[in-house]
């Protein structure tokens, strides 16, 4: 018979072992979560890289849809008779243009594919959105000018210390505030930066709640045949947003029949830009009259000022421009840090564009 000694000297030693044993399998177990989610991570690395390297399909297998917010693209396909050609279903055109809207409906499954200019896919970055650019249209001339509101001062770029600047830093008009101040020399501290969507430019400049802010056309006009008459007039800016793209999430291209319905459209899209180029008078009374309510003289005024399509064959141009960006947004405190801006770009789209368009096209300032 054991000792009271002995048996609680046992006892002891059996609970230690049995603590030792309970944080040995907890132990275990968290060992093993971490291995789990090492692997879901490798895997969804994997699945990231095969989206991006992965050769796309050469035919877009049937039943394919996507929804698209392409809104120029749709009237130019339309216009031309193009649309019907699609190899795929168009199950919706979403009227989602502005960047941040763009990104939420990715985020929500409403929108497969879409039209921006470059910031929105940085915007994107920031936010954790994994999407990338599949088409590259360029420009080397101003799109937009700084509209004022009526009554306000501002006779050249210098006058915009301290006014007050509608700015979404977020979309291509923020990009033109912040490239056109470092080009006027004035910091951003010395002026206001009213945080507005540039869905309220327009509402914020008539209650000259701001004093300035960029607009292209057609806004432009719209904006200054009802406020001109009240001082209401629009400065030049050197700023450029050089770059139009085209969109996607990556979980829409790592669908591989997605993606060749995606790479169907790039052609598509582009092959849109030069019908709308090269039929004037049918594009005027297409998007400028019927689509966006301008006069078709105001259309022919505004297309004369417009450039001829480029889509280039090699990107490295495209991506330097990005990250030019990327960093003025980061410096300006922006979208967190800066990151290399070809995570950006699916490579494997790179040439469809240029290849689906005629040769004067493909090279750069040719009219």
């Amino acid at each position: 018979m054991l000792s009271r000694f002995e048996f609680r000297r046992r006892q002891f030693f059996e609970q230690i072992r049995e603590i030792t044993l309970r944080k040995n399998i907890r132990r275990i177990a968290l060992l093993a979560a971490a291995a789990s989610l090492l692997a879901v991570s490798c895997a969804t690395g994997d699945e990231d890289s095969a989206a991006s390297t992965s050769p796309l399909l050469t035919e877009v297998p049937a039943g394919v849809s996507l929804a698209v917010a392409a809104n120029t693209a749709k009237v130019a396909l339309t216009t031309s008779g193009e649309l019907s050609k699609l190899p795929f279903t168009v199950s919706s055109w979403p009227a989602v243009q502005a960047g941040p809207d763009v990104i939420q409906a990715f985020r929500g499954g409403s929108v497969d594919v879409a039209t921006n200019a470059g910031i929105p896919p940085i915007h994107a970055h920031a936010t954790g959105l994994d999407a990338k650019i599949v088409g590259v249209k360029v420009r080397t001339t101003p799109l937009y000018k700084l509209a004022t509101a009526p009554g306000t001062t501002i006779n050249g770029l210098g006058d915009l210390r301290g006014k007050k600047i509608g700015f979404s830093p977020g979309q291509a008009q923020g990009l033109i505030v912040l490239r056109t101040l470092k080009t006027a020399g004035i910091r951003t501290d010395e002026v206001q930066l009213i945080d507005l969507s540039s869905t309220k430019f327009l509402t914020a400049l008539q209650a000259k709640e701001i004093d300035v802010d960029p607009l292209a056309e057609p806004s432009l006009t719209k904006y200054l045949d009802k406020y001109r008459s009240d001082g209401a007039t629009a400065i030049a800016t050197p700023a450029v947003d050089a770059l139009s793209v085209l969109w996607a999430p990556t979980s829409v291209l790592r669908d591989e029949s997605k993606a060749a319905a995606v790479a169907e459209f790039v052609k598509f899209w582009a092959r849109g830009e030069v019908w709308a180029w090269e039929h004037p008078e049918e594009w005027i009374d297409a998007y400028y009259v019927k689509d966006q309510s301008v006069s078709a003289a105001d259309g022919k005024r505004i297309l004369a000022t417009a450039e001829k399509p480029y889509f280039p064959q090699n990107w490295d141009e495209a991506i330097t421009w990005e990250q030019e960006t990327i960093e003025l947004v980061t410096d300006a405190g922006f979208f967190g840090n800066s990151f290399p801006a070809a995570e950006l770009f699916d490579r494997r789209f790179e040439k469809i564009a240029f290849d689906a368009v005629p040769a004067p096209y493909r090279t750069k300032g040719q009219q």
